[in-house]
Parts: structure tokens; sequence; C-alpha cells
């Protein structure tokens, strides 16, 4: 089972945004957010900074904020309370010499939860790219530069595609340096059978017993497999996906909530509603309002 791929699905539903950062003595602290993002430092050298040790960064490494915890970035090891808070928005970078420079790109899930997958990776990581094994990272780097820089038609796609790659990249280089780590492994053949038929036909009436059924295996030890692999219990990661996909079909999609309901298992319109407004504290309608309104502003 491809996590990764996963993680992408669902961070994509909240709002995609990067920008240059030009940054003077001593640096800069980033608040905790709802999200996960990145900061990839293109010159200078400095410190990041967050719960543990400092870790010191060279130009092409990059930082994944896996759940959107607060850090900073300075020009020498500190404490995190001691460096000046970012001034937030799309800002354009400051002109003239600076002590580093920096790609920063995010996800705000401010009406969704982190991936679980996310959540049980360090909440700071950071990653030196190997360039002889991996060249494309570079390139794709190259191409976010250059979109933050001169923004040109077709960027609020754009950026989407491009975050969605850095974040891949600097997972499976992770992941490869890290082998022991945290990461799930869905490695068990019914779990990820299961896990495919919930994510390729959601509208399926699902229960436990009928995703047992499709894995080959008794109910019991579906459950305790199922469980221990992904983190979640069956139904509560198939409703959590369901709602993953309505979002992502309210913000791509002018498709009517009735017609949303019944292509990710919910009989009507008032049943998804209600489901979406327990899991994203806002209504499908609020939610896909904002989402528009965050296009537009792009």
């Amino acid at each position: 089972m491809d996590l990764i791929s996963e993680v992408i699905r669902t961070v994509r539903v909240g709002d995609a945004r990067a920008r240059l950062i030009r940054q003077d003595a001593p640096g800069v602290r980033f608040p905790a957010f709802a999200g996960s993002g990145f900061h990839v430092l293109l010159h200078g050298v400095c410190w990041l900074v967050g719960d543990g040790d400092p870790v010191f960064l060279r130009p092409g490494d990059i930082v994944l904020t896996t759940a959107g915890g607060a850090h900073g970035l300075s020009e020498t090891p500190c404490d995190l309370a001691d460096l000046p808070l970012i001034e937030m928005g799309d800002l354009p970078p400051s002109p003239g010499p600076a002590s580093f420079e920096f790609l920063c790109g995010n996800y705000r899930l401010d009406h969704a939860r982190t991936p679980r997958y996310l959540r049980t990776l360090p909440g700071l990581i950071a990653v030196s790219p190997d360039e002889e094994r991996h060249p494309e990272t570079r390139a794709v780097i190259s191409l976010l530069a250059a979109h933050v820089t001169k923004p040109q038609p077709g960027s609020a796609a754009t950026l989407r595609a491009l975050l969605d790659l850095v974040l891949v990249h600097v997972l499976r280089q992770w992941h490869e340096q890290n082998t022991t780590g945290t990461w799930p492994e869905v490695s068990h053949p019914g779990v990820a059978a299961a896990l495919r038929e919930i994510h390729e036909n959601p509208h399926h009436p699902w229960t436990v017993g009928r995703l047992s059924e499709a894995a080959g295996m008794p109910r019991a030890a579906f459950s305790r497999l199922f469980t221990a692999g992904v983190g979640e219990a069956p139904m509560t990661y198939l409703t959590g996906w369901r709602l993953s996909r309505a979002a992502q079909l309210l913000r791509e999609t002018d498709a009517s909530l009735a017609r949303i309901a019944p292509q990710v298992g919910y009989s009507t319109e008032f049943a998804l509603s209600a489901a979406f407004r327990r899991e994203y504290g806002v209504s499908p309608g609020r939610f896909r309002s904002a989402a528009v309104e965050r296009t537009a502003d792009t």
C-alpha cells in the first residue's frame, strides 16, 4: 500500500501556499499551525531550532514540519523563544543581501486533521537530499523557486503539483535514510486489499464484516491487523477517507452536495453535511466558499 500517495491526497484538501524568504540575523520563528509544510534552504547556512537540539542546515537541505509544530531558523543555535515571529501572509522577499534564503511551502488544514501517517513521524525532519541518487529533487525545487519568484497563468494548479512533488521527495528520502523509523508499513496483503477497496470504492456500503471478506480474513484478525498497521479502526478510517474525498470534490469540482453524497457512501446530502461538519468544523458550503475565495486570491 503506497502510504505516501495517500498522505498527498489527504493534505491536498488544505490551502496551498508558498513564498521565498530572505532572512537576516538573528533568524525567524514560525508559530504552530494546522497542517504540514517544508522549508528548502537555497543560500547561506542556518540552524533549525525546535524542541530538540539545533540542527545545522546547508544549502539544499529540506526541513519538513510534519504536523505544523512551532520551530525556527536561526543564524546561530538559540532558544526558539529568542527568535522574532515571522510576519505572515503572501509577502515578497526583502530586497538586498541576507544571511540566508529559503523557500517555504505548506498546506494549511484549518478544517481538517493532519494525516495520521505524518503524525507518527517526528515533528521536524531535516533531509539532505542525495543529488547523485535523486537529481530530480533539485529540478523540482528549481521549478518551485521559479514559480514563486515569477508567477505565471495557471499558478494555483502548478503550485499544488510542485508542493506535492517536494513532499513526496522529502518523505521518500527520509524513509530511505530511516528504515527503522516509525513510518507505518501496511505490508499485510489482506489489509492492503481492504485499503484499496476503501480508496477505490468509498461509495460501497462497507461494514467491518464486508471489509474482512475483501481482505480474505476472519473479522477479529482483520480488525486487529488493520488497526495495528494503519493506526485507526477500519470504520474510523473509512469515515475519514470518505469525508476527505468529499472535501476534495468540494474544492476541485462544482458538483452539488446531492451528487457528491452517493459517491462517498452517504445516502443523502443531509447525512453527508452532518458528518462533514463534525469532521471539519464547518458546513460543506462554507468549506467550498472558503476554498474558492483562497483560489481567487492566489
